[in-house]
């Protein structure tokens, strides 16, 4: 079977959640057996997010290959247990890259180079990559940005095409939208979608399927209108209704055949039901957990929660898979000091230190790691996080006055944290750092070991700088073990304190491989400490 296309609009305003209906839609059909991806189109200009501040555009995702990409990435991993990779996310910016350095190449033999048909064909051509491969049944194409902004323009003449090209039965078009709710009337508004399906229909494109965000229940009569007005049938009226969590959205979207709608507009061989026990188990144990505890997330980016989008999401699931509800309460690390650590700290049952770039809140950070491993309260720290362990550790430990990291203070009389090698001549920002899976023995018998129940293990990478060996004879014998080796370039990995109950820091980032089926094994581990110790208080 040649693959089919479904394509993902948003109309009225940004942030309606694309990314979860996407994510909701492709669960269900992979739950029917289908085999199914999705990707994502960005409509900026950047090449990719990697080098986009994470208050402008959330965290930066990145691939088993590697690729730095979209948060959206994160939830369809995390919903189809299954990875994506570079083809999965395009932007605006990497197609007029691809477009300009063909033309400098001659590749268009001299003819004037235009939005149609040259931009508008490789935005088909990486539309039906995917779908070439022979892997997939079906491909979610999510469309980023409203429907009418400039941006979304090529996109979207780009989805006209294909229809026109494929032909009715082979695409699907889904296009989410708002239904406000007028407090001082007393009903729902339909003019926004009606408004935003007609500029869809004017760019030539007439959606299959709306799907209505909304925050009360929508009447059969409002969607008979919604319907007549918008030109699709009354069941291709959906309701999307706010919830408790997003991984209720499959089942909701079951409840309102959101699955069935695209089958018979597919004209896709109907299959059994969705098989979701799994699923509903996961969601049984999140709803009705036995224990509790409070977890403490430093780092710097703390005011917009998307910048730790899969650290947050990472102990949904390993909480669900403890019985345990995580309160998650996060710090600002630049407003922590000596004189207030044990007040915000002191009754937390785990501490976590996040990622980031840069000296912002790199002390707070320090006095963080300096207080939990004091009062052996569990700690995980990822990636800076683990960089702080070390140059925590050799300042109040080693005593070596100073010790910092170069990325931060170039001039330190001890650089535990140092450039890496192979990144010392590298001028360009975008995609040039560490990036992707690799591999990491662990040492038998070590905190590390225990927690994967296994040797060797692959994790994914995003930094610039690394532990400097010349240090690890010291801090060995002072008793930070470095547990996790990579075996081709002897790159300290994972580092653990042997004289506390759980103090474990990785360079890698463990929440990019978390799922619903596949909770991440330190943060299962790590919850499972902070309820030891929280039981112990």
């Amino acid at each position: 079977m040649a693959a089919k296309y479904i394509f993902v609009t948003g109309g009225v305003t940004s942030s309606l959640g694309k990314g979860i209906i996407s994510a909701s839609l492709a669960k269900l059909l992979q739950a029917r057996g289908f085999s199914v991806t999705i990707q994502k189109f960005d409509p900026y200009i950047n090449i990719d997010p990697g080098t986009l501040n994470p208050y402008e555009h959330g965290e930066c995702f990145v691939t088993e290959d590697g690729a730095e990409t979209d948060l959206d990435l994160g939830h369809y991993e995390r919903y189809l247990n299954a990875p994506t990779s570079q083809a999965n996310n395009v932007t605006t910016g990497r197609i007029y890259n691809h477009v300009i350095m063909q033309e400098r190449e001659g590749a268009y033999l001299g003819k004037t180079v235009q939005v149609i048909p040259h931009i508008t064909d490789e935005i088909k051509r990486r539309m039906l990559l995917l779908g070439q491969t022979g892997e997939y049944d079906i491909v979610i194409t999510e469309i980023g940005g409203c429907v009418g902004d400039i941006e979304s323009l090529p996109f979207i003449e780009a989805v006209r095409q294909l229809r026109w090209e494929l032909g009715s039965n082979e695409t699907c078009v889904i296009h989410l939208t708002l239904l406000p709710y007028l407090k001082a009337a007393g009903e729902l508004k339909t003019k926004p979608t009606q408004h935003s399906v007609r500029d869809l229909s004017e760019a030539g494109v007439q959606p299959d399927i709306l799907v209505c965000r909304s925050e009360h229940p929508v009447p059969s009569d409002l969607r008979k209108k919604i319907a007549l007005f918008c030109n699709v049938k009354q069941n291709a009226v959906i309701e999307s209704l706010d919830a408790e969590t997003i991984y209720d959205v499959p089942l909701l979207m079951r409840k309102e055949k959101l699955d069935e709608r695209v089958i018979s507009k597919l004209k896709l061989p109907q299959r059994s039901e969705p098989e979701l026990d799994t699923w509903k188990e996961f969601l049984g144990r999140l709803k009705n957990p036995t224990a509790e505890v409070n977890i403490a997330l430093v780092g710097k980016y703390v005011e917009l929660p998307d910048a730790y989008k899969s650290i947050i999401e990472s102990f949904v699931h390993a909480g669900a898979a403890n019985e345990c509800k995580v309160k998650l309460k996060t710090f600002q690390s630049e407003n922590i000091n000596p004189d207030n650590v044990a007040t915000l700290l002191g009754s937390m049952d785990a501490v976590l230190v996040a990622p980031g770039f840069g000296e912002r809140g790199f002390q707070g950070k320090l006095e963080s790691i300096k207080f939990v491993r004091e009062n052996k309260i569990p700690f995980l720290g990822i990636c800076l996080g683990m960089q702080c362990a070390a140059v925590e550790f050799a300042r109040n430990v080693l005593g070596l006055e100073g010790a910092a990291s170069t990325e931060m203070y170039p001039d330190t009389p001890h650089p535990i944290i140092d450039m890496m090698a192979d990144q010392k001549e590298i001028t360009q920002k975008g995609g040039t750092m560490r990036l992707g899976a690799y591999t990491c023995e662990l040492k038998k018998g070590s905190k590390a070991y225990s927690i994967y129940g296994k040797q060797k293990i692959t994790e994914r990478h995003r930094h610039r700088y690394e532990f400097n060996n010349k240090y690890l004879e010291d801090f060995e014998k002072a008793g930070m073990l470095a547990s996790g080796i990579n075996p081709e370039t002897g790159l300290v990995e994972v580092i653990e304190l042997q004289n506390h109950p759980w103090f474990v820091a990785a360079q890698y980032h463990p929440e990019l491989k978390s799922t619903v089926l596949n909770p991440h094994p330190l943060f299962v581990k790590f919850i499972k400490a902070a309820i030891n110790y929280a039981k112990s208080k």
